[in-house]
């Protein structure tokens, strides 16, 4: 009787050990899916970057194409000011353009990114 309570253990124990050592595999297989996951970009963000203008590469054609309330001239001055200071590094620097008050900037800020260089 000892020994087959023994065996017994002994199975139990063997089998336990199994099913954990598997689902330690699995979930070790499951890891580098689930960080590459975290590591990209939803849909929306994706979509939003890819709807906006980069003020530092766009030339004054595209702006004044691509903003509301911008014609060529306030869009020659834009790539005036970024060939003059440099990099925009925040689209509030928008406002330090000749042409371009705090209403023009609020109806711009969605449609224009800021792209470091």
């Amino acid at each position: 009787m000892t020994s087959t309570i023994r065996r017994f253990t002994c199975l139990k124990a063997f089998f336990a050990a199994l099913v954990l050592s598997f689902s330690s595999l699995a979930m070790a297989a499951d890891a580098p899916m689930l960080l590459a996951q975290s590591s990209e970009p939803s849909s929306t963000q994706a979509s939003e970057v890819q709807n906006q203008l980069d003020i530092n590469s766009a030339d004054a054609k595209t702006i004044a194409d691509s903003l509301v309330g911008i014609g060529i001239t306030k869009a020659q001055d834009i790539v005036a000011y970024r060939e003059m200071y440099g990099n925009f590094h925040s689209i509030d620097e928008l406002i330090e353009v000749k042409g371009i008050g705090e209403a023009t900037l609020e109806k711009i800020r969605h449609l224009v990114a800021v792209v470091p260089q």
